[in-house]
């Protein structure tokens, strides 16, 4: 099941799942710096009873899934009403690409939820509403696919060229340096952002610089940023800066480049 949650988004399953009953419901936590599920096998079982469909079960692996995803586990701090709706969102695009309907992405929430807001968690409206326009989001790409012909399957041709090295220089018209990054290993090397959100290495000459990275979006607010290198290894960006790793330690800083 879980594999099956990863591949409809295209990731690899980096989570540990466990069963237990040291947790009432379900959980995302980070121990030790690894990624774990745990969810009550007792807790899912009366789910998919009272839901009446075990997508019910699913939902809420998936909805877990998404804390981890969208940084939510990297700080402290517990459950908060912006997290959960993220999450929300996040089973309900997952179920749609596993097949599910909408009733049946919604069935595990239209069950457990409480009515009322708290201070830790939305109403059940506003989260049945949350899971809604993950699915609708899933259902029109699935839609617009089936109505595109489909790309060609044939591989890119690799040519010789020279090592991925751009040429760029800081005050001229060609890229523009909008933000430095200090990493906290290498602290004498010069990292910078663009303004095409390309994360660039200064050689010595500061005349040439290589590509290292990409900054993209991620949907967190806590973590507006993921920052990509070439090997696909992800760091996380706050809000206010902060370099994080996926065990949530800070690993450096972005700032203004001056």
């Amino acid at each position: 099941m879980l594999r099956e949650i990863t591949d409809v988004v295209g990731l690899k399953p980096r989570f540990e799942l466990r069963s237990t009953t040291e947790v009432q419901n379900a959980a995302a936590v980070v121990y030790n710096g690894q990624r774990y599920l745990l969810y009550n096998p007792q807790f899912v079982g009366a789910v998919n009873q009272a839901g009446r469909t075990d997508w019910a079960g699913i939902s809420i692996l998936a909805h877990e899934m998404g804390h981890h995803l969208n940084g939510h586990t990297l700080r402290a701090g517990g459950s908060n009403p912006t997290d959960e709706l993220e999450a929300d969102e996040f089973s309900g695009f997952v179920l749609r690409k596993m097949g599910a309907s909408l009733a049946q992405a919604q069935a595990a929430m239209a069950v457990i939820a409480d009515d009322q807001a708290s201070a830790t968690h939305p109403g059940r409206p506003t989260r049945l509403k949350a899971i809604g326009e993950g699915w609708q989001r899933a259902n029109g790409q699935i839609v617009a696919s089936r109505n595109a012909s489909a790309p060609s399957a044939a591989p890119a041709v690799l040519t010789q060229r020279n090592p991925p090295v751009t040429p760029v220089q800081t005050t001229s018209s060609m890229v523009s340096v909008i933000g430095k990054i200090t990493f906290r290993d290498y602290p004498d090397e010069q990292y910078y952002l663009t303004d095409r959100l390309s994360v660039v290495r200064l050689g010595r000459n500061s005349r040439s610089a290589q590509v290292v990275g990409r900054l993209t979006r991620s949907g967190s607010r806590t973590f507006p940023y993921v920052l990509t290198d070439g090997q696909q290894r992800r760091l996380y960006v706050s809000a206010n800066g902060g370099v994080y790793d996926t065990d949530g330690e800070q690993v450096g800083r972005l700032s203004d480049p001056s």
